[in-house]
């Protein structure tokens, strides 16, 4: 269904979004049915390195499978078949993954397939926000119809987030690595990212709008607002490359003390928002310093190169590791952070050649069930 659009400002909430219908977007740590990839298999998004990408898809997929199913979006019938045979040379249980068959333009799933909701009875539930690319590829249709063939693979109710902008109906833009939920009505974000018009993701959409868009949607009645995201980031400030709940007010930030590079003044600069910022229920939030690797740069490019875009499996939590003395800290850090969980380095060097790594690939999908 799509949600009846509203106009740029807060409002009462319109009884047929899902926040009213009493669905939230859990937090990552929370239990999942699956994670959700799209094999990889376009050579310009990794110009010249493609050839071990599908090496560390595989890795992913062997530490997640042990702890919850693995979904994967294969392209088309030859993508499928070279990642079947892969995943078996690595020891995969090929019980443990499903293959959904679906022409993808790139691989970054964090982005491209829906928002996952859930309700206090337990269905599972789908919000299908429109992808344009990041305000800048444009071949990125095959990424935006991925929520709807999903919700209809798997008979998901599924919502169309949508505003009116200058008396017409507007489809709201929004990747799933611009947020991050504590599960309980606190959400991040940053402004560069989702509030700086010249990106172009909803022009004219006010804040007080884009926030009552993700209350009715996401179910969350407080947005902590960041600034900028880090140096090399082509999506433009998401927030997963920076900041990161670890559990309801705890968050993670990326740090970086040189002050001679890029990443040291935007970096301060939220960690000062961070200490005045409270969660929805009014706790102040702790806030763990995360640190930086050094930059990572491939033909002149400066990359995105972040421990922050870990990801948090049922059983597992992966980390993108750069060859980097930092790595062993970062993996300290995160290990003391989630005790119940193995903490994985995942090699990402080549993987960040792509403009993301882990939690850029991968998306959670909820357990079903209360």
């Amino acid at each position: 269904m799509t949600a009846a659009p509203r106009r740029g400002r807060a409002r009462a909430a319109d009884p047929a979004t899902p926040a009213a219908l009493g669905f939230r977007m859990p937090a990552e740590w929370e239990p999942h049915a699956a994670t959700w990839l799209a094999w990889p298999h376009e050579p310009r998004d990794w110009p010249g390195k493609l050839a071990p990408i599908p090496w560390v898809y595989g890795e992913v997929v062997r530490h997640l499978a042990g702890g919850e199913r693995v979904r994967i979006l294969s392209h088309d019938a030859a993508v499928e078949g070279r990642a079947r045979a892969l995943l078996e040379r690595v020891g995969v249980d090929p019980a443990r993954v499903d293959f959904l068959r679906a022409p993808t333009d790139r691989s970054w799933t964090r982005d491209t397939c829906p928002l996952f909701v859930k309700d206090a009875a337990g269905e599972v539930a789908v919000t299908n926000w429109r992808f344009n690319g990041w305000a800048k590829y444009p071949n990125h249709k095959r990424d935006d119809a991925l929520p709807d063939r999903i919700a209809r693979r798997y008979r998901l109710r599924q919502w169309k987030p949508a505003v009116e902008i200058g008396g017409k109906p507007w489809r709201v833009v929004l990747e799933g690595g611009a947020v991050d939920v504590n599960g309980a009505g606190t959400l991040l974000a940053t402004e560069e990212c989702l509030l700086d018009t010249v990106q172009a993701r909803n022009p004219g959409l006010p804040r007080a709008g884009l926030e009552a868009v993700l209350a009715d949607h996401l179910g969350v009645q407080h947005v902590i607002w960041l600034g900028r995201g880090i140096a090399g980031d082509d999506t433009h400030g998401h927030v997963d490359d920076l900041c990161r709940f670890v559990d309801e007010r705890t968050v993670v930030l990326a740090d970086e003390p040189n002050p001679a590079d890029a990443n040291h003044r935007p970096l301060r600069e939220n960690r000062e928002r961070l200490e005045g910022a409270t969660t929805a229920a009014g706790q102040r939030l702790r806030v763990v310093a995360l640190p930086m690797p050094a930059p990572v740069a491939l033909d002149g490019v400066r990359l995105p190169a972040s421990y922050a875009n870990f990801y948090v499996g049922n059983t597992v939590v992966l980390v993108p590791t750069f060859n980097d003395p930092n790595d062993r800290r970062a993996l300290g850090i995160l290990a003391e952070l989630f005790p119940a969980r193995t903490v994985v380095g995942i090699h990402a060097v080549d993987l960040v050649w792509g403009l993301g790594t882990l939690h850029c690939m991968t998306q959670q999908e909820p357990q079903p069930g209360a």
